[in-house]
């Protein structure tokens, strides 16, 4: 019991050993990102097996399209981190209730933004990427749906931002366990039994998502020990959002040029045909997988670097990034190699047909070592965000992206044309993907150990 009692109080990460705060805060993340990469999962693999291999085509077609156009919610989500666990290792009251009251605000005019310029370019931007005829109407349905119901994926990911600023990583994962099983149960009702397709899976994610988000506001309206959540609060001042905006911004930009960068790749992976785009969806549903230490412990250390920043404690974030990057770089090498191993299986989960496994299986492995290096960057970027500085990782992001993936998968593919493969070789895509993660690790560890991160605190 005491120790389930730890994983569900808030972590505060001024105090104790570095590594067990982070590990604290950051196994609630790992099983909450591996939930919430349920969602997309489970939409794959039921629309694989009731629909068809080009309704799983369809849904990974428009995932690019989706996180570019979400963009501006990841800004909100880790602007509002980073000043929640900054405020909250200062304790200072005022200004985190006023943080949070605008944060709330703030995601309600985003979200009515999405939800109007989404749904009008949707279409446009799939014709732009030749998006095969088989598969651009299901693409286009699945998005409308996702975009009119982008209420709850914004609250969601904003409110469990806030409640991970104030250490408290546990009730974000027990609501979005809720609403993955939610996800689940309705991805069946609505496919399998209703035959809705891939609008089915489309509706079943907005409903839970909106859930998961419900649940999130209940938390932090009971959290009144740390914080006031009170009308006056939700009035923007100008102070506050431009600090939300400014350290946001960094990440929402970032988000942005990747996700083009997605799109441009997308466009040379439509080139293939639809078996490859599908092989390419059942990879990258994997790869969420995989990459979900990473993920988790990047926030763990955002919060664990905020905090302590705020507690003017500099001296506890140098040791902290290296205990979690090592923590974080060992649990991406297990995960990685128990993917390798049991990869096939896992590819069979998507799809029964066999080139379709096996095609799959091929690629994941191009990608295998990159989780280790990607471990690294997520970390030590993380440690940057909470103390403050958002526009190195973007910097490197940037790229990473622009300047090394694109070219290179761009470069192979023309490189590698002959009469048999007129638009070169598919391994391309998943080549480039691994040099850009090895080349990030580098450049973000050079970065953090120059230091200039030191002086950005909020």
């Amino acid at each position: 019991m005491g120790l389930l009692k730890k994983f569900i109080e808030p972590v505060d990460m001024t105090q104790g050993a570095p590594w067990q705060k982070i590990i604290l805060f950051a196994v609630p993340m790992l099983v909450g990102n591996i939930a919430q990469q349920l969602y997309n999962t489970v939409d794959s693999v039921v629309v694989g097996n009731y629909v068809g291999d080009n309704a799983l085509a369809a849904v990974g077609s428009a995932g690019p399209i989706l996180n570019l156009l979400i963009v501006l919610f990841v800004g909100i989500s880790v602007g509002a981190g980073i000043m929640v666990s900054q405020y909250f290792g200062a304790r200072e009251r005022e200004k985190l209730s006023i943080t949070i009251g605008n944060c709330i605000t703030l995601t309600a005019i985003a979200t009515l933004f999405v939800m109007v310029v989404a749904s009008l370019v949707a279409r446009p931007l799939l014709e732009l990427l030749d998006t095969p005829e088989s598969i651009i109407d299901w693409c286009h349905s699945y998005l409308l749906i996702l975009f009119i119901g982008c209420a709850g994926l914004a609250y969601y990911n904003i409110l469990s931002g806030i409640l991970r600023g104030l250490g408290d990583s546990m009730a974000a994962l027990l609501y979005l366990l809720v609403s993955t099983v939610l996800n689940i149960i309705l991805d069946l009702l609505f496919v399998a039994y209703f035959g809705m397709g891939v609008n089915g899976v489309a509706l079943a994610t907005a409903i839970a998502q909106a859930i998961s988000a419900l649940l999130c506001l209940r938390r932090l309206m009971k959290m009144t020990d740390l914080f006031d959540l009170k009308a006056v609060y939700l009035k923007l001042q100008k102070k506050y959002t431009r600090k939300v905006i400014r350290l946001g911004l960094p990440s929402g930009i970032t988000q942005a040029i990747f996700s083009m960068a997605m799109i441009v790749v997308q466009s040379l992976t439509n080139s293939f045909g639809e078996m490859f785009i599908a092989a390419n969806v059942i990879v990258m549903r994997v790869d969420g997988f995989a990459m979900m230490p990473n993920f988790s412990f990047g926030t763990a250390m955002t919060t664990y670097a905020g905090q302590n920043v705020g507690a003017k404690q500099t001296d506890r974030v140098d040791a902290g990034a290296r205990q979690g990057t090592l923590i974080a770089a060992a649990t991406s090498a297990v995960i990685t190699a128990l993917i390798l191993i049991f990869g096939k299986a896992l590819m069979g989960i998507f799809t029964k047909t066999p080139e379709l496994v096996d095609l799959s299986r091929e690629m994941m492995g191009i990608l295998a070592v990159g989780y280790i290096a990607m471990a690294v960057t997520q970390s030590l970027s993380g440690v940057m965000r909470g103390a403050g500085d958002t526009m190195t990782p973007m910097w490197i992001s940037i790229m990473t992206t622009i300047l090394v993936r694109v070219p290179i998968a761009y470069g192979i593919s023309f490189f590698t044309r002959t009469p048999e493969l007129p638009n070169g070789r598919q391994e391309c895509i998943f080549i480039s993907l691994l040099i850009s993660w090895l080349f990030g690790a580098l450049v973000t560890f050079v970065c953090y150990k120059r230091g200039k991160w030191k002086d950005k605190e909020v």
